[in-house]
């Protein structure tokens, strides 16, 4: 996986009207350049994805507020790459935590970056379709959950922007990881997504903005339905056991993601048993009778 090297962090970039952009220094195979925080608004803003405790980063969002008011700090989910500035960023700011709810999961997943974090406090949690308003602007949370439970995406209704968080990213699929990532919850945020005509563009956490939303979702849900019929194939060949699915599936992938790769077969094949088509025997899958 070829990581940009030259991506500009700690810097605002203006995106839209009412949208810019702060990369935070932390790249990695599962933040691609790093997480990106977006500040919405022109005299009074709100902060999309605080990020990581960072000082360097937390000094870049400060430089990029430039004095003006912050009306909420909102986080998507409390991935550690996404919430963890939010308390120091409201210490100097006062402003409000706002969004997701909090979920610490003690969790040995494949990614260090990406456990929970376990500090997120917020001052008030959104639910799906509430509102946080500004002078030019209004965010509307809208649940998509999947990658994890408590996972929100922001509508931004003056332009039509939708920040995307870790649900729909403009560089890699999104790893859904058991026990709190969900196969069959990620499917149906999806079409969520799907149903919205009113969204032109999507800023996703990481990855460059994506132009053409429903057909970009389109080809998740496509990829999503291959997936799941590669592990129907390889359980007929009876091929059960994940780390040889991963083998078979994700062919040339960098060894440092198949322990991530091995989670989403697992979310597929969680998925598939609750529906009734497979079954699980100590450390392997099997086709149900």
């Amino acid at each position: 996986m070829d990581i940009p090297t030259d991506a500009p962090t700690g810097r605002a970039m203006a995106l839209d009207p009412l949208v810019n952009r702060v990369l935070a220094p932390n790249p990695s195979p599962f933040t691609y350049t790093g997480t990106q925080t977006y500040l919405v608004g022109t005299t009074a803003l709100a902060v999309i994805d605080p990020g990581p405790d960072d000082p360097e980063h937390i000094a870049a969002l400060i430089g990029a507020i430039a004095g003006r008011k912050v009306v909420a700090i909102l986080c998507t989910h409390t991935h550690r790459d996404h919430s963890p500035a939010a308390a120091p960023l409201k210490a100097l700011t006062g402003a409000p935590i706002i969004g997701c709810a909090p979920l610490s999961l003690a969790d040995a997943g494949p990614r260090a970056d990406a456990a929970f974090d376990t500090g997120y406090a917020p001052d008030r949690v959104l639910a799906d379709g509430e509102s946080v308003t500004g002078p030019d602007w209004t965010l509307t949370a809208v649940a998509t959950p999947g990658h994890t439970s408590n996972h929100l995406c922001f509508a931004l209704t003056e332009s039509g922007a939708l920040f995307s968080g870790d649900h729909v990213m403009g560089w890699s699929t999104t790893v859904v990881a058991p026990p709190d990532g969900d196969m069959a919850s990620y499917m149906r945020s999806l079409e969520v997504l799907m149903a919205r005509a009113q969204d032109r563009i999507y800023f996703p956490a990481h990855g460059e903005p994506i132009e053409r939303p429903h057909r970009f979702v389109r080809g998740l849900i496509g990829h999503r339905k291959q997936r799941e019929g590669q592990i129907l194939r390889l359980l007929k060949a009876d091929v059960g056991a994940v780390p040889a699915m991963v083998e078979r599936m994700y062919v040339g992938l960098d060894p440092r993601l198949n322990g991530a790769a091995g989670r989403s077969v697992l979310a597929h094949l969680i998925d598939l048993r609750d529906r009734g088509l497979v079954i699980e025997e100590g450390d392997s899958w099997k086709m149900a009778a």
